[in-house]
């Protein structure tokens, strides 16, 4: 009778490791994949500054049908979702936001890039 006690003993071990381990890799792909849909939606909403940038005249502070001179407004280009970088040339700007989370390689933060045209917004998963 103790052999079978210690048995199921060691087996109820076995198989609470094994729901722990499991339950934290849930947990952080759960948080990157957050993130990861956060930063996106962060360089959305920068691209849609940049297109408002765009299409506003001169006069009132805009690009007047060209990206340069844009940047990221200060109070936004450090968020609680990652930070953010911009490039701005005359017909497009490309933006690179840097998560906080630890992306699919485990070693680097995740990253996505979107690049802005005139007509669009295209987002690239980086990590």
């Amino acid at each position: 009778m103790g052999q079978q006690q210690l048995l199921l003993i060691v087996l109820g071990v076995i198989i609470v490791g094994i729901a722990i381990v499991v339950g934290i890799t849930i947990a952080t792909t759960s948080a990157q994949s957050s993130n990861r849909d956060q930063v996106i939606s962060d360089l959305n909403t920068l691209a849609s500054y940049a297109h408002q940038y765009y299409r506003k005249t001169t006069s009132m502070g805009g690009g007047g049908s060209t990206f340069t001179g844009w940047t990221i407004p200060p109070a936004i280009d450090t968020t609680g979702n990652g930070t953010y970088t911009a490039t701005a040339g005359a017909q497009t700007v490309t933006i690179v936001g840097t998560g906080f989370e630890k992306g699919n390689d485990g070693s680097t933060n995740v990253k996505a890039t979107a690049v802005v045209t005139i007509t669009g917004i295209s987002v690239t998963i980086n990590n």
